[in-house]
């Protein structure tokens, strides 16, 4: 599972700055490249975690991203709104984001079973950076929802 994270996270890099240039709006594309420079941190933690354990990361095949990219960028392709689209990129970076919490919550539990406290703490210091950014994109859906009802009732 560490493997998958790290294999993940990676991946994640790509996919933030990809979500962020689509996003047509300053704050959410600043966002989504800050996380993205966080991910790429995070792989240091990662990294650190499978130094602890003296392991090396799995090779795996990555189709549950390569999925997640193509259908985002089909489902993108689909939408005219900006407004929409803006929705869409922060819905689709906060659903990436959910499934890597989880993923975090688990290790970090095997880390405590196991007694790698030292991996539990790496790997919840990226379940705490990952939580930041949930916040983070819940005010940015909340700014774009306000700013759509501000300008129809303004019309």
């Amino acid at each position: 599972m560490l493997s998958h994270v790290r294999q993940g996270t990676e991946r994640s890099v790509s996919i933030f700055k990809e979500l962020g240039e689509v996003a047509q709006n300053e704050q959410i594309k600043e966002a989504l490249e800050a996380r993205a420079f966080v991910s790429e941190k995070t792989l240091e933690k990662i990294d650190q975690a499978f130094n602890l354990i003296g392991e090396e990361p799995a090779k795996l095949d990555g189709r549950l991203h390569d999925v997640f990219v193509e259908n985002f960028r089909k489902e993108l392709g689909e939408i005219q709104s900006p407004e929409a689209r803006r929705l869409f990129v922060l819905a689709k970076a906060n659903h990436l984001i959910h499934l890597r919490i989880g993923e975090y919550m688990a290790l970090v539990a095997a880390a405590d079973v196991s007694g790698n406290y030292g991996v539990g703490v790496l790997l919840e210091s990226c379940l705490g950076d990952t939580l930041a950014f949930v916040e983070r994109a819940k005010r940015l859906i909340r700014n774009v929802v306000e700013t759509r009802v501000a300008a129809a009732a303004r019309a």
